[in-house]
């Protein structure tokens, strides 16, 4: 056991375990993800800031079970900042009275916590909650681009061209994040005038017209069995209760590959050559940000 207490930002937090690995493919520790999240909070929090966050927890490694926590658990800090969300409806309304106390992560303290917690994935809706804890419009639509069997980041990339320029044609600027898993995250920011549903329905809509265009490298269809060889634009986390793992967050893969933000020249050269794009590990993301600043700054 190698406990300690730590000062962050004033708060009094007691880190365990720091020498247990969790991703055991690259020796990866506690303490480096502790770490990491330390050094990446400055441009992390702002993608974070007022969102209702899902915990993907690893407590034992990423090759043991995981669990998803939306709750803030029991033993919460005082301090940690929650909402009180409603479990369904697209713009908050609750069924039977059910809801949810999620946590908010707005600083280093709370997400030091999290991590400290083996919580190496933070998922996010797309929309934010005012002072009171209730729901906003969304103020961002994302839409992942996941390839199907005999497709890959390339592919991704491609398609990640057409949408972008889908996006632009509604006077919506787009962001790109390589998702740390197979595919792409386009983000673009939003005015807060659509609800959940109406965002949604955008999305849904650029991934049908991109379909009916490309139909050999486009989908918009659920069914996986439809994906081969083709690119799934999944217009479905735009829903109020969906959530997408957040910029710069970890993922609990084989290696620490992370949600990194990238250039749309580095998706112009992937979409040529498949050296070009890859998914990053967590040095080298944070190599990219001392060298490059938050890529998705606009957006926050």
């Amino acid at each position: 056991m190698n406990d300690i207490r730590v000062d962050v930002e004033g708060r009094t937090l007691s880190l365990s375990n720091l020498d247990k690995v969790l991703y055991p493919r690259t020796g990866t520790t506690k303490g480096e993800v502790l770490d990491y999240y330390a050094r990446i909070a400055p441009v992390m929090l702002p993608h974070l800031a007022d969102r209702a966050v899902t915990r993907v927890r690893w407590p034992h490694g990423v090759e043991q079970n995981r669990f998803f926590e939306k709750n803030a658990p029991q033993g919460t800090p005082s301090w940690v900042r929650t909402a009180r969300v409603p479990t369904t409806g697209s713009r908050g309304e609750s069924r039977h009275g059910d809801h949810l106390e999620f946590p908010i992560v707005d600083d280093l303290a709370t997400l030091t916590w999290l991590a400290n917690l083996a919580a190496l994935e933070l998922h996010v809706h797309q929309w934010t909650v005012g002072k009171n804890g209730q729901p906003r419009n969304p103020n961002r639509l994302v839409i992942d681009l996941d390839p199907g069997e005999g497709a890959g980041l390339p592919e991704c990339a491609a398609v990640a061209l057409q949408v972008r320029d889908k996006l632009a044609e509604r006077q919506l600027d787009a962001w790109a994040v390589t998702s740390g898993s197979k595919g792409l995250h386009l983000y673009a920011g939003l005015p807060g005038k659509l609800n959940p549903d109406e965002t949604t329905a955008l999305a849904k809509a650029i991934a049908e017209e991109l379909q009916a265009e490309h139909p050999q490298q486009v989908t918009a269809t659920m069914t996986k069995a439809k994906r081969g060889g083709k690119v799934f634009l999944d217009w479905s986390q735009n829903a109020g209760s969906k959530t997408t793992v957040s910029p710069y967050s970890l993922r609990g893969k084989d290696r620490p590959y992370v949600a990194t933000p990238v250039s749309w020249e580095e998706v112009e050269a992937g979409a040529e050559d498949p050296l070009e794009l890859e998914q990053m590990q967590f040095r080298e993301v944070l190599e990219r940000v001392a060298d490059r600043g938050d890529l998705l700054e606009g957006l926050a």
